[in-house]
């Protein structure tokens, strides 16, 4: 005889685990790229239709940057090393939280964080060292757009951080989306201004 438990439907499949802040992260991350790539390419844009000068070596080069303005290599190369520690930083924090080591967690969120800090201080030593003004011309105006957007996102990398480091102190060393979405958002940040870097700062 067929009893009522007999006629009950199997469980359906179990439901994969959605991560909304690491989709949303992900989604800001490409905003973002396709933002700074975007004005990326308006720099290439005014650099190409800048007019032609001799250079060393006799060869014409585009006269973008002004004979006044010299980068300064020693800082805007120490700030794309700080970037890529931030990254590797950033992604000791997502090893060390899958297994569930709070201690080296916090640790590495909070060096994160520190130097995305001495990042945002390496550029704003740059400013001081160019001595750049904003409305003397394109190219000034075009690298304060550019640099000035990078140091915005660098901030908000520089709260997420912090943000993170905070909840894995209050005992959510298991709730590793967080963690992994701060990692995602720092390879972003970092791969963004190693693009900025070349183009900018060694390309000129």
């Amino acid at each position: 005889m067929t009893s009522a438990n007999d006629l009950v439907l199997p469980a359906g499949p179990v439901t994969a685990a959605r991560h909304p802040l690491f989709i949303a992260t992900g989604s800001i991350a490409a905003a973002g790229t396709m933002l700074m790539f975007g004005m990326l390419a308006v720099w290439f844009k005014f650099r190409d239709a800048s007019g032609l000068r001799p250079g060393s070596g006799g060869k014409l080069i585009h006269d973008w940057l002004p004979a006044d303005l010299k980068i300064p290599e020693v800082a805007t190369n120490t700030l794309a090393v700080t970037m890529v520690i931030a990254a590797i930083m950033g992604q000791w924090a997502v090893y060390s939280a899958a297994r569930k080591d709070s201690q080296h967690t916090q640790l590495a969120l909070f060096i994160t964080g520190l130097v995305g800090i001495a990042a945002i201080n390496a550029q704003v030593a740059i400013y001081k060292q160019m001595g750049a003004v904003l409305a003397d011309g394109a190219y000034q105006t075009m690298f304060y757009a550019i640099t000035g957007t990078m140091l915005v996102l660098i901030c908000s990398g520089v709260a997420f951080s912090f943000v993170a480091a905070f909840r894995v102190l209050g005992g959510r060393v298991a709730d590793r989306a967080v963690v992994t979405a701060h990692a995602l958002y720092w390879y972003f940040l970092t791969a963004t201004f190693v693009a900025l870097w070349f183009v900018v700062y060694v390309q000129k």
